[in-house]
C-alpha cells in the first residue's frame, strides 16, 4: 500500500513531537537528578531557544536558495541522532551545555523546514494543515503519558534511552519526505524585506515572541512545579497530555474558526486566555480542578495561536519565501521569546518562587494581546 504525502507528513509530526514530549517534559527532572540547580536548569533548557535565534535563519536561507528542504531535514536529523548519544556519559553543567548547543544547532532546522514543506504541499488549502499537524499532538500525548508512567517505576536516568527511540523514528520517517517544486507563479508582494516591514507582520512576530516568553516557565518548570506539589510523574504526564488533547480538538476546529473569525480576533483571545492560564498555574496548582482547566487552555494558548500564525504566514509570504518566513517565525518566537522567558523564569524561580514567576509569564501574554489589537487592525 502506497503511503500518501499527507500521511508521511503526519507520521513525521507524530515522531517529532513524541521526542519533544519525552525530552522537553522530563529532561528538567533528569537534570535535577544530575544535581543541577534551578538556575542551571533554566540556562541549559534555554540553550535550544538561543540556537533558534540564528539556526533556523541559516537553515531557511540554505533551503530557499537550493530548494533542498527535505534533504536538509534528513541530514540534520541524522546529525542530531549521532550527537544525542553524547548525553549518556555526560556529567556536569559545561558538558551538558556543550552537547545541547551542538544538538540544538542541527535540531533547529527540522520543524521550520517541514512546516514549509507541508504548506508547499497544501498550497492554498491551509484548512488541511490542522488534520495533519494534530498527529504531532497525538505523538506528544502518547510519549508524555507513557514516559511519565514508566518514570514512576524506573530511574529517571532511563529517559535518554526512551528519547533515542523517538528521535531515531523521527529520522527514519524523514527519509520518506520528498522535495516540493516551488510554484513560481505565486509572486511575492514585493521583496522579502518589504513584506517583513509591514506592520501586521511585525505585530505577529512581536506577539508570538511574547507568547513564547510566557510559555517558557511552563516548558522549563511545570513538571518540577507539579512534583513539588505532590503530583506523581503519572499525573504530570496526564496533565501534559490533557493540554495536548485540547490542542488536537482546536486543530480539528481551526478550519471553521478561520472562516468565522479574523486572525486578529483569534490571536487576541489566545493571548488573553494565556494570562488566565499562567495565573492559575502559578497560584492555584493545588486545586486539581483549576489545574485541569489551565491545561485545557493549552488548546488556545498554543494550538489556536500556532495554527492562526501558520495561516498568516502562508497568506502573507510567497512560496519561495516560505523557508525563511518559517525560520524567522521560529527564531523570533521559539527562539528569542523562549530565551527571554527561560532566563527570566530561571532567575525568578530561585529568587521569587513559582507564583511570581508565572505572574510575569501572564504579563508577557497580556502585552502580546495588546500588540495584536494594535498591529493587526485589518486582519
Amino acid at each position: 500500500m502506497q503511503i500518501s504525502v499527507p500521511q508521511r507528513l503526519a507520521g513525521w509530526y507524530f515522531c517529532y513531537f513524541a521526542f519533544l514530549g519525552a525530552f522537553v517534559t522530563y529532561f528538567g527532572l533528569y537534570l535535577q537528578a544530575e544535581g543541577m540547580s534551578a538556575w542551571e536548569i533554566g540556562i541549559l533548557l534555554s540553550v535550544h531557544p538561543v540556537m533558534r535565534l540564528a539556526g533556523p535563519l541559516f537553515w531557511g536561507w540554505r533551503s530557499d536558495r537550493s530548494n533542498s528542504r527535505a534533504r536538509l531535514v534528513k541530514l540534520t536529523l541524522g546529525a542530531c541522532l549521532a550527537i544525542f548519544f553524547l548525553l549518556f556519559p555526560a556529567h556536569g553543567f559545561w558538558a551538558f551545555f556543550a552537547i545541547l548547543a551542538l544538538l540544538s544547532f542541527f535540531w533547529t532546522a527540522a520543524l521550520p523546514l517541514v512546516e514549509a514543506l507541508t504548506l508547499a504541499n497544501l498550497k492554498h488549502r491551509i484548512e488541511r494543515y490542522g488534520p495533519i499537524r494534530l498527529w504531532g499532538s497525538i505523538g506528544f500525548i502518547l510519549a508524555v503519558q507513557g514516559v511519565g508512567a514508566l518514570l514512576d517505576w524506573v530511574p529517571v536516568q532511563r529517559l535518554l534511552a526512551l528519547c533515542v527511540l523517538c528521535l531515531g523514528a523521527c529520522w527514519v520517517v524523514s527519509l520518506c519526505l520528498a522535495e516540493v517544486p516551488v510554484d513560481s507563479t505565486r509572486k511575492a508582494q514585493g521583496r522579502l524585506r518589504d513584506v517583513l516591514a509591514q506592520p501586521r507582520v511585525l505585530a505577529l512576530l512581536g506577539a508570538c515572541f511574547l507568547m513564547s516568553a510566557a510559555h517558557a516557565p511552563l516548558y522549563v518548570f511545570y513538571s518540577i512545579h507539579l512534583v513539588d506539589h505532590g503530583y506523581s510523574k503519572t499525573a504530570v504526564g496526564a496533565l501534559w497530555a490533557l493540554g495536548v488533547v485540547a490542542e488536537i480538538f482546536v486543530f480539528i476546529a481551526m478550519p471553521r474558526l478561520l472562516q468565522r473569525f479574523t486572525l486578529r480576533a483569534i490571536l487576541a483571545v489566545c493571548l488573553f486566555l494565556a494570562v488566565l492560564r499562567f495565573l492559575l498555574i502559578g497560584w492555584c496548582v493545588d486545586w486539581i480542578s483549576l489545574a485541569l482547566f489551565a491545561q485545557i487552555l493549552h488548546g488556545a494558548t498554543f494550538g489556536a495561536c500556532h495554527a492562526a500564525s501558520m495561516a498568516a504566514l502562508n497568506k502573507w509570504f510567497a512560496a519561495h519565501h516560505q523557508g525563511r518566513a518559517q525560520s524567522l517565525y521560529s527564531s523570533m518566537s521559539f527562539g528569542g521569546g523562549s530565551v527571554l522567558g527561560g532566563l527570566v523564569s530561571g532567575y525568578g524561580w530561585d529568587h521569587w518562587g513559582a507564583g511570581p514567576t508565572y505572574s510575569l509569564a501572564a504579563l508577557f501574554a497580556l502585552v502580546g494581546g495588546f500588540v495584536v489589537l494594535k498591529g493587526l487592525v485589518r486582519e
